[in-house]
């Protein structure tokens, strides 16, 4: 099966200014990222950035570059600019990794591919994992998701979803529930380029600007997003300075 992945970059992180460049293990976090696209064997990886910085440091380890607009709200909308000038055949599948996941194993990006691949009313897919620790369901930093019977999408929150009733008492709010399942969303996706096109010419809803999370335009629109858990463990993204210490020590002691 073909794939693309598209790694979108870019130099002005909040939390984290220059991120893309930071060293890790002696090189650039941008290049672990490359690398963990590349043994997803991919037919094809670029890296997609609005800064000159980060172009000449991924031509030093000779990964493929396109320069997008400085305005983009999303990496989607970034990666939708490659899609358009590059090309690509609406039937295509490509795949989303942010250029913060130096983690993300191979297997789960070619994983999404594969899953997009197979539902074919699906617009989009997209990766989740089992939440163990009770702590996480009440943590807005991670995106829960719910699905339906067919493994889709019903919606994504910073908030605790679904609302356990019989056990999320103000009082008692870290009572963990028996039955119910919770999810954290990965932040890993795969669209059919045509459908992505789309995507990025529509307005940004209200949903989508409350909670942050730019997948929730898909939904509202009626698009279909596939789901499933991660067959393996797909580590943790770099946000903070201090993602960034805990990667170094685990990569030091590894």
């Amino acid at each position: 099966m073909k794939f693309r992945v598209i790694i979108p970059a870019r130099h002005a992180s909040t939390r984290l200014p220059g991120k893309p460049l930071l060293d890790l293990c002696g090189r650039p976090l941008i290049q672990h990222v490359y690398d963990r696209a590349r043994a997803s064997g991919a037919e094809a990886v670029v890296i997609a950035t609005d800064d000159e910085r980060i172009r000449t440091a991924a031509e030093k380890f000779n990964a493929r570059v396109r320069m997008t607009a400085a305005t983009h709200a999303s990496g989607a909308d970034r990666i939708a600019e490659v899609v358009r000038r590059e090309g690509y055949p609406d039937d295509d599948i490509i795949v989303n990794l942010p250029g913060d996941e130096p983690l993300m194993p191979g297997r789960a990006i070619r994983q999404v591919a594969e899953l997009l691949a197979s539902d074919h009313d699906a617009s989009m897919a997209t990766l989740c994992e089992r939440i163990t620790e009770p702590r996480d369901v009440f943590d807005p930093g991670v995106v829960k998701v719910a699905m339906d019977a067919q493994g889709r999408a019903l919606y994504f929150s910073r908030a605790p979803i679904p609302w356990d009733r019989a056990h999320f008492q103000a009082a008692a709010a870290s009572k963990w529930p028996v039955a119910q399942p919770y999810f954290r969303h990965i932040g890993l996706y795969a669209y059919r380029a045509g459908f992505l096109k789309r995507y990025a010419d529509l307005p940004p809803c209200a949903l989508e600007q409350t909670e942050q999370l730019e997948q929730l335009r898909a939904l509202y629109y009626g698009a279909h997003i596939a789901v499933a858990e991660a067959e393996e463990p797909t580590g943790f993204g770099v946000d903070t300075p201090a993602d960034l210490e805990r990667l170094r020590r685990m990569l030091n002691s590894g």
